[in-house]
């Protein structure tokens, strides 16, 4: 175990991934009215790619489909986003401990060139957001004999 705090919050994706386009929190972890936007960071994605998709597993435990939006911005980026409402308090209540996050949250990801963003589909099940990019079909390059003179 490291004794130096991370400054990537523990996070365990790969900062260098040129295709992620998260946002970082430095505000996560540290109790405050900042909470909230720790939904945005506490969000998370799997992306696999397959031979004929890229597939994006999001864990969205409590959510309805009506409070998810799917998106395509610039043509290639792929923005997953929504709210998690934070509980109605009431007079008589007595919190000993809130650790499910609240808020708005909002993932985006720039997606290859070799996608079909017009047949991009999302659907939900059990409280997963699955999101499948098809992929174009690979031109095979034609191989050609060539006889040798001389």
């Amino acid at each position: 175990m490291s004794l130096i705090p991370s400054f990537f919050g523990g996070r365990q994706n790969n900062v260098f991934d040129p295709f992620s386009m998260d946002i970082w929190d430095p505000l996560q972890g540290f109790p405050s009215s900042a909470r909230e936007t720790t939904a945005l960071a506490n969000t998370r994605v799997d992306w696999k790619e397959t031979q004929e998709a890229h597939v994006f597993s999001v864990d969205l435990p409590g959510l309805k489909k009506e409070e998810v939006k799917v998106e395509i911005e610039d043509g290639n980026v792929l923005q997953i986003s929504g709210e998690r409402n934070k509980e109605q308090e009431e007079k008589d209540d007595k919190w000993h401990r809130v650790e499910r996050s609240s808020g708005k949250f909002m993932r985006r990801f720039r997606l290859p060139e070799n996608v079909k963003m017009d047949q991009v589909k999302a659907g939900m099940e059990n409280g997963v957001l699955t999101v499948t990019v098809p992929k174009e079909e690979e031109k095979k390059s034609e191989v050609k004999s060539i006889e040798i003179s001389g």
